[in-house]
C-alpha cells in the first residue's frame, strides 16, 4: 500500500491538517463508520457501509483543506473486533486507493482536489495487517 503507512506523530508531515484518530474508537466497521462520519462532517445521507463511505472519501467537498492527512492513534485497536480480517483488508485497500485517486483527480468547480494520507501509529497488528 503506496498511500498508508506506519508513523510515529512527530514523524507526520508539517503541511497537512491532521485528523487524529483515537482507533480505540473504531474497533468495529460500525464504529470506523460512525467515527469518520463525525471527524469529516460527513453529509446526513452517509450510509454507514463501505459504498457510502467510498462516496464521501471521493467528495470531501465539504471541507476546505487540500491537504488531509488522517493519522490513527492506538493502532492496534483499529477494527480490532472485526472477526472478518478480508474487511478490514478490503477496507484498508479502499483507503489506500482513494488517496491514489486523489493524486490524478482533476479540480472542478464542485469537487476541489485533495491530497489525502493515511497513517498509523506503531504497532505489531497493524504492521501485519499492512504487509
Amino acid at each position: 500500500m503506496k498511500n498508508i503507512a506506519i508513523a510515529r506523530r512527530e514523524e507526520l508531515p508539517e503541511n497537512f491538517e491532521i485528523a487524529e484518530i483515537d482507533a480505540s474508537k473504531t474497533t468495529t466497521l460500525r464504529e470506523f463508520y460512525e467515527t469518520m462520519a463525525g471527524v469529516f462532517e460527513f453529509p446526513d445521507y452517509f450510509g454507514y457501509n463501505l459504498d457510502s463511505f467510498d462516496e464521501m472519501m471521493n467528495d470531501l467537498s465539504w471541507i476546505e483543506n487540500e491537504k488531509i492527512l488522517i493519522y490513527f492513534t492506538h493502532s492496534d485497536k483499529f477494527l480490532e473486533k472485526e472477526r472478518n480480517e478480508s474487511k478490514i483488508l478490503t477496507l484498508l485497500d479502499l483507503l489506500d486507493a482513494t488517496c491514489e485517486e486523489w493524486k490524478w483527480a482533476e479540480a472542478d468547480e464542485d469537487i476541489p482536489k485533495k491530497e489525502l494520507l493515511v497513517r498509523f501509529s506503531p504497532g505489531e497488528r497493524i504492521q501485519r495487517l499492512l504487509e
